[in-house]
Parts: C-alpha cells; sequence; structure tokens
C-alpha cells in the first residue's frame, strides 16, 4: 500500500506547478480529482505536440488522475464542489491571491467549515507582499529570480533554463509543504494553508550565487556549463561531441591529470580548487588539448574506469533509452483511452522500500470523462 492511500486531492490547479505537486502526491498513492474549466479544461490540453489530436505534454503531468468539470460560479457546481470538500483531504489551486475568496472558498472560510482540510496554494508572487496581484509564469519567475542572469555562455545574453523550473520547483516545495502538513495534522487534527510562490522558489536553489553575492557583494554573472566555484567542473570536447568532468575535489583533479597525462597537479596555478578558479579558461584549454584527440565513447569508458565522474552530454532521444533510466522504470508508457493514443511519461524519482514500484501509467483523463465515476464514489460515501 502506498504511503498516501486514502488521501484524496481536489486538484483545482492547471498549466504546470500546481499539476506537477499533484502528480507528484498521486505517485505516492493519493486520489487526485481534477477539476476543469467546462469546455476547454487544463490549459496544457491545447499544448503541442500531438498525438490523434491529444496533448503529450498534458498526458505526462497528468496520467492516472480523474477529470471531472466544475464552474465554481454556478449554484448546482457549487454543491458538488461542496460534497467533495466533505471528503477531500487536500485542495490545491494556482490562482491569483483572492481569486477563491471572492468565489467564496478562501483559506479561512474553508478551515472554518472543514477544519482537517489542507489548502495548498502556488503563484507567481505568493499570498502576501506588496506585488501578490501580479501575473507570472515560468520565465518571469527565472528572470526575477535571478536565475536568468547566472545561466547562459559568459558575455552572452540571459538564457531560460530550458526546463521550467519557475513552475517544477514551485510544484515540488508546494508537495513538501503539503507533506508536512498531513504530518502536522496527525498530531494536531487540523489543516493548514501552504503558500508558495513561484519567485520565493527561485531564490531558495540558487545556493552559490546567495553566497558568492553575501560575501564578495559583487553578483557572478553567466559562466556556460562551467560551475562558478569548482573547476573543472564544465563541459568539454571530444572529437566527436560534448561530455563532463565533474572533479570535484583536489584528488580527483590529480587522478585525472594521471588519466590525461597531465603534469599539472602541483603546478602552483592548479595545485588547489581555488587557484583553478582563477586559472579556468587556461586549464579548459589544457585539458581539451587531450580531449579533442578522442571520442566521446573513448573518454567515457576512460574516466569511469578511473571512478571519475562524467557523462556524456545526451540528447532526449538518447536519454529515453538509458539503460540506468530503464532499470530505474524512469521511462513509462502511458496506457491509452479506448481508441486514443498511448504517450510515454517520466517515471517516479521517489523510490521507497513501502512504496509499490510503478511500471506503467494509467491513461490521463479525458475532459470530464471520470464525472460518474467520482459521483458513484460521492454517492456511495454519502450512503455510508
Amino acid at each position: 500500500m502506498a504511503p498516501l492511500t486514502g488521501i484524496t486531492i481536489l486538484d483545482l490547479t492547471h498549466v504546470l506547478a500546481g499539476p506537477y505537486a499533484s502528480h507528484t502526491l498521486a505517485d505516492l498513492g493519493a486520489k487526485v480529482i481534477k477539476l476543469e474549466r467546462p469546455g476547454a479544461g487544463d490549459d496544457t490540453r491545447a499544448f503541442p505536440p500531438f498525438v490523434q489530436g491529444e496533448s503529450a505534454y498534458f498526458a505526462a503531468l497528468n496520467a492516472g488522475k480523474a477529470s471531472i468539470t466544475l464552474d465554481l460560479k454556478a449554484p448546482e457546481d457549487r454543491v458538488l464542489f461542496e460534497r467533495l470538500l466533505t471528503r477531500a483531504d487536500i485542495v490545491l489551486e494556482n490562482y491569483r491571491p483572492g481569486v477563491m475568496e471572492r468565489l467564496g472558498y478562501g483559506y479561512e472560510t474553508l478551515h472554518a467549515r472543514y477544519p482537517r482540510l489542507i489548502y495548498g496554494a502556488v503563484s507567481g508572487y505568493g499570498h502576501t507582499g506588496p506585488e501578490a496581484q501580479k501575473p507570472a509564469y515560468d520565465m518571469v519567475a527565472q528572470a526575477r529570480g535571478g536565475v536568468m542572469s547566472i545561466t547562459g555562455e559568459e558575455g552572452g545574453p540571459p538564457v531560460r533554463v530550458g526546463a521550467s523550473i519557475g513552475d517544477i520547483v514551485a510544484g515540488m516545495f508546494l508537495a513538501q509543504g503539503v507533506l508536512a502538513a498531513l504530518y502536522d495534522r496527525e498530531k494536531t487534527g487540523l489543516g493548514a494553508k501552504i503558500d508558495v510562490a513561484m519567485l520565493d522558489s527561485q531564490l531558495a536553489i540558487q545556493e552559490h550565487s546567495i553566497a558568492l553575492t553575501s560575501a564578495t557583494g559583487i553578483a557572478p554573472g553567466r559562466t556556460g556549463a562551467r560551475h562558478p566555484t569548482i573547476t573543472p567542473f564544465s563541459t568539454f570536447r571530444a572529437s566527436d561531441g560534448f561530455f563532463v568532468i565533474a572533479a570535484g575535489n583536489d584528488a580527483m583533479f590529480a587522478e585525472l591529470c594521471d588519466v590525461l597525462h597531465l603534469p599539472l597537479a602541483q603546478d602552483p596555478r592548479f595545485a588547489s580548487n581555488a587557484a583553478r578558479c582563477d586559472h579556468y579558461a587556461l586549464l579548459k584549454r589544457l585539458i581539451e588539448a587531450v580531449t579533442l584527440g578522442e571520442t566521446v565513447d573513448h573518454w567515457i569508458k576512460t574516466l569511469e574506469a578511473a571512478n571519475l565522474p562524467t557523462a556524456r552530454v545526451q540528447s532526449m532521444d538518447q536519454v529515453l533509452k538509458d539503460p540506468q533510466l530503464l532499470a530505474r522504470n524512469m521511462v513509462l508508457p502511458v496506457a491509452p483511452q479506448p481508441g486514443g493514443p498511448g504517450f510515454t511519461a517520466p517515471g517516479n524519482p521517489i523510490k521507497m522500500s513501502t512504496l509499490p514500484e510503478i511500471t506503467a501509467r494509467a491513461a490521463a483523463p479525458r475532459l470530464n470523462g471520470d464525472r460518474q465515476a467520482v459521483l458513484d464514489w460521492l454517492n456511495g460515501a454519502d450512503a455510508r
């Protein structure tokens, strides 16, 4: 039995941050009922790529959830929503602050009526502060939170991180907050509100940028793939492509020098990590003068034989065939709906001895496709 078996989530969120949180909690066993807008549903249903008219993006985030449409301004749907609230453990929303209050379903109101209910909210700027009402998307959070200022090649323009970490990190923090609230409820009997801001979350993941700026008074700039405080810790060219070397300490650097036949370990310019950081450009040229002479495969095998951290820079088609990821059930088929297409989605990265391993994902829901099943579940509960 999964850890969150018996926990029911009413998921009012859409696009990415909130659905990512409920996706994580579903992998831990929670029942997720996705409450979508009538007619259109979650915006990501319209996001490409499509297979047979259905979104692969939507399927990857929402596989295994149930879908029912509700208009929280319609009296009959409000009655149904309030019946669902009596059975729910958690409600998640990602509206702008104040929207749920205007609908009559803000945290204070819900807490008074359903004291065990956990209320999770994720938004661009959070529910407090002078700019709480501003709209935000992933790129806005990455820009304002400083991540884009350190992403990109040295001397080049700022670059958005390829994965939507503005949304995804906020979703991860929301899931953590929900889990903490569930644990706290076991002690107090009461639910809590979790208020996660995308902007806050971007600051929280920048350990070296905060340390460098607060210690030196100088904000770090873009360094490409190179780590700003560890060297060599970057991409390197081989004769047929790129790979990474992550020599995280002096002993690893000395071993790397032996493997590459470079007499640099005792050179004062490279003898310590601080010195190597000061001379990173020269060191990279010296290393690539060697690595350009052989293929990526050669260097991966050679460095791994010396137990040095390395990897090729893989494209996603290579990642989806990676034997280590396949062995850990991290590339999973998503079952098709009747007559519909199948998809591929990531597996559950949280491996627990008490959590059954997921080897395939249930189908992504059709819009309002689980309405009768949800009503049957609710009516059965009412009968008891």
